[in-house]
């Protein structure tokens, strides 16, 4: 059921932005009365699942979910539509249009999905406001490092101060600066002294592929919850009470804690808990668990004071702009690691198994919609790449036609579309099958 939730959040959010996307297209081709004989929501080689007509244009949904397209008269495209080009040019097609018309149908797209991206952060602002675990505040009771965290040089109760010298206010915004920015030095407060940490060769290619993050925050162990059949609960300890140490030795920590207790299965134990103003010693005895049968509160706001602003939808807008040229600049990064030959972002590639993995397990609307703004930046993006059979290879001929004064002929517009998608096509089996790679190694 989880994967079937990731599924279909990931099929609703490639659909709106495949459509805004091909409706940025339509749009702009209309204004220039431009003819559009097809406009679909997915690919439809052999047959669609539905269509009809509708002044012109046929509207339909294929049965391949790999994207969707507009068939725009008179235009070289993925349909290699190769007699309408035979054809004498007619004032309707695309072909006939002046080359800023022309440009401006192809930034249609790529324009929509950015619009598409602002208007959702504006409405995220405005709807749920702005709320993130400041830096200064997980570092109340330092970090507690993962495994790959540790083989970095990080220790449990570490404070993070800066990545190069700059402060990352964000604290779970920090992995992602270290990659973006290829980080080599992290500058922690350990105990009192301030401790530069060189991060070793290869740490941020090992980050790229690492599923779950690197830090969490350390927080008290207050009980909040008996399982069934406590032995914390069957020998006196009370929700609330504050778990102080273990056998006279103080542990603050819940991780620290849970660590330690699992050293003394089967064993006679004395748990120090704090209850209001008093302090006292629980006697128990483990089972071979090694388990109290406490849940912890998890409530990060009953330990940390979060960073909350809300937005008016004035104040939502400008920053609704902000967000989204942020995540432009941040995506341009990504994009640039990719070439980084000490990151080796390429070896993380993902097609679409990744991209529905980023989904929650469950239905939540801020993450659908933070992640479908995210996702229009990144189609926008893509899209405007120069390579050939994307928005950005037409775009790159419109402006060579511009500079040069004169058209590149049918025949070489062709076949740079099936270089084009024979490049995309490339990159597709890559990606999706470094998916299938990473599905293998996980299960065998």
């Amino acid at each position: 059921m989880e994967i079937l939730i990731q599924i279909l959040q990931l099929l609703l959010s490639l659909s709106i932005l495949v459509v805004v996307h091909e409706f940025g297209h339509f749009f702009a081709a209309k204004i220039f009365k431009t003819r559009v004989e097809k406009f679909y929501l997915f690919f439809d080689p052999w047959f669609s699942l539905f269509k009809f007509t509708y002044k012109g244009t046929e509207y339909g949904m294929g049965w391949l979910p790999l994207g969707g397209y507009v068939k725009i008269s008179g235009m070289i495209d993925e349909s290699m539509d190769k007699e309408q080009m035979k054809q004498p040019p007619q004032p309707w097609e695309f072909r006939s249009k002046p080359a800023w018309q022309r440009l401006i149908i192809m930034l249609g797209g790529v324009t929509m999905n950015v619009v598409l991206a602002i208007v959702i952060y504006i409405a995220m602002l405005a709807s749920y406001g702005d709320e993130y675990l400041p830096t200064s505040e997980a570092n109340k009771y330092g970090i507690r490092p993962d495994s790959l965290a540790m083989e970095m040089g990080f220790l449990p109760g570490d404070k993070i101060m800066s990545l190069d010298g700059l402060y990352v206010e964000d604290f779970s915004k920090i992995p992602m600066n270290m990659v973006l920015n290829e980080v080599k030095v992290v500058e922690v407060n350990r105990e009192g002294q301030i401790v530069k940490l060189s991060l070793p060769e290869g740490s941020l290619n090992k980050l790229v592929h690492h599923r779950s993050p690197i830090f969490s925050v350390r927080i008290p162990f207050v009980a909040a919850k008996f399982a069934d059949n406590s032995v914390a609960e069957k020998n006196g300890m009370l929700l609330g009470d504050t778990i102080l140490g273990l056998n006279g030795v103080k542990i603050k920590y819940f991780d620290d804690f849970r660590q330690e207790v699992q050293n003394h299965k089967n064993e006679a134990i004395v748990v120090a808990v704090k209850r209001g103003n008093d302090s006292i010693a629980l006697p128990m005895t483990l089972d071979e668990s090694g388990l109290l049968g406490v849940f912890p509160l998890g409530d990060l706001s009953q330990f940390f004071n979060l960073s909350k602003k809300e937005y008016t939808i004035a104040e939502a807008i400008p920053a609704g702009f902000n967000r989204t040229w942020s995540g432009i600049g941040n995506y341009l990064k990504q994009l640039k690691l990719l070439f980084s030959p000490e990151v080796k972002a390429y070896e993380g590639v993902g097609g679409f198994i990744t991209i529905g993995s980023i989904f929650p397990t469950y239905w939540h609307w801020e993450s659908f919609w933070r992640l479908t703004a995210f996702l229009s930046i990144m189609l926008a993006i893509i899209n405007v790449l120069p390579i050939p059979a994307l928005d950005g290879g037409h775009v790159l001929f419109l402006f060579y036609e511009i500079i040069a004064r004169r058209k590149p002929s049918d025949k070489f517009l062709e076949r740079a579309q099936v270089v084009g998608m024979v490049i995309l096509f490339s990159l597709l089996i890559l990606a999706n099958g470094n998916d299938v790679i990473k599905l293998i190694n996980n299960y065998f």
